[in-house]
């Protein structure tokens, strides 16, 4: 095959089939933006990496089983009202660090989001549902912070991938709703703006054993078949629930794509916003590697939800 038949075979590929698709779920529960309050946009050189106040601080109280640490980036500690944006990283519950999300970190502030990019305990030295106690609390710092870095309490986002999906799924969608996994640490303030799930194990009831989720719930499904069940997002679904935006690779392997597919049914069925970005060619990894299309697909459905970098520069 001639090299000019191959340049165009990977053009075609480029504009056809790695830019991703989406399925939405546009519901009569989507926000009336005709209502909100005007917004002023700013333009991008307000959060150039110069003025940026970046920060590593303790988030859990000084009682919690294991002190932990909150990567904190302030686009512009000039500008009030800015949304906030927590990351929780991927790794099986059990490694990888709040390292994975720094890039994301960095790419949302520059575009005027405060990111709290956390640390949790890991299984199996920390069993579930610890991981998810860290994140509410997490939850629950950012709301005691807002008022010092004059953020918008009101527009609190979660961000996770793979197992931190999992953690900011569950948090959300038990938030408020007075369950076992909403107590103690859950309540209103836990329940984000908005959530963004990429390669998201949606259903922890889809496998019967493996190291990770035996690790993380304490045996094989026979052994512990509750712990499965409380553990996997989709069974908290309810018509409450936040907007989700979702992102999955069609190749993936680790999570399959039924996950995220099953998942987004659901929460569309429940009449949930929601939108499933498919990534072609993507593995669980590459999926989060290479994301720069589902991140411009999540830009236009944050945009949908009225969530903008904007208010009152001092």
């Amino acid at each position: 095959m001639s090299f000019k038949r191959l340049r165009w075979i990977y053009i075609l590929l480029a504009l056809f089939g790695l830019q991703g698709c989406a399925h939405s779920s546009h519901t009569s529960k989507s926000r009336d933006l005709s209502t909100m309050e005007p917004k002023l946009l700013l333009p991008s050189e307000h959060f150039a990496a110069e003025h940026w106040q970046q920060s590593s601080l303790i988030y859990t109280p000084s009682d919690w089983p294991e002190a932990l640490s909150a990567e904190v980036i302030h686009p512009n500690p000039r500008i009030a009202g800015l949304p906030v944006m927590l990351l929780v990283h991927g790794g099986g519950w059990q490694r990888r660090s709040a390292e994975d999300m720094r890039p994301l970190a960095r790419y949302w502030a520059q575009r005027g989001f405060i990111t709290v990019n956390i640390a949790y305990r890991f299984a199996p030295e920390h069993r579930f549902p610890a991981q998810l106690q860290d994140v509410q609390q997490a939850m629950h710092w950012i709301h005691q912070q807002a008022d010092v870095w004059q953020a918008d309490p009101e527009r609190i986002l979660a961000m996770g991938f793979s197992s931190g999906a999992h953690l900011v799924a569950l948090m959300a969608l038990v938030a408020d709703q007075g369950g076992a996994l909403d107590q103690p640490y859950g309540g209103p303030q836990t329940r984000p703006y908005l959530v963004v799930a990429g390669g998201i194990p949606s259903d922890l009831r889809k496998w019967d054993e493996g190291r990770l989720v035996e690790d993380f719930l304490g045996g094989k499904r026979r052994q512990v078949p509750e712990a499965y069940h409380l553990a996997s997002p989709q069974v908290h679904v309810h018509a409450e629930a936040p907007p989700f935006f979702l992102f999955h690779g069609r190749m993936d392997r680790l999570v399959p794509p039924d996950h995220a597919e099953d998942f987004y049914q659901a929460l569309a069925q429940a009449g949930v916003e929601a939108e499933l970005f498919w990534q072609p060619w993507r593995g669980h990894v590459t999926s989060f590697l290479w994301r720069d299309s589902a991140m411009q697909g999540l830009s236009r459905f944050l945009a949908d939800q009225g969530v903008r970098p904007l208010e009152k520069i001092y």
